[in-house]
């Protein structure tokens, strides 16, 4: 009887440390996907400056800002990427920003 009472609290403390393991281990998952949304969404925002930056007759078909929209364009496939794996804590207001972001990207021609 002792033996299962010992193997009891060994499992209870077991799984005790394990519960912890798994909530500390969503909190960092929840921020980390929340500061992923920020950066997806500033970086959405310097796509669009260069685009007009681009798009400004000063500086109409310069190649040093086509190439840097291109590799911006590049970032930023990367950084979508990572954000399909954290997209479930979105919350609506990030989302409707970036989807208004995205809408000033297509208005914008390259």
């Amino acid at each position: 009887m002792t033996e299962l009472i010992v193997i009891l609290v060994i499992s209870l403390l077991f799984n005790g440390a394990l519960i912890w393991y798994v909530i500390s281990l969503l909190r960092k998952f929840f921020f980390l996907s929340m500061n992923l949304s920020d950066i997806f969404l500033t970086f959405k925002a310097y796509e669009v400056f260069t685009k007009s930056l681009y798009n400004m007759e000063m500086f109409y078909g310069e190649p040093i800002i086509q190439e840097l929209l291109e590799k911006t364009r590049d970032a930023r496939e990367e950084i979508e990427n990572f954000r399909s794996i954290f997209e479930y804590t979105l919350d609506h207001e990030t989302e409707m920003e970036l989807n208004d972001a995205e809408a000033e990207i297509e208005e914008i021609p390259t």
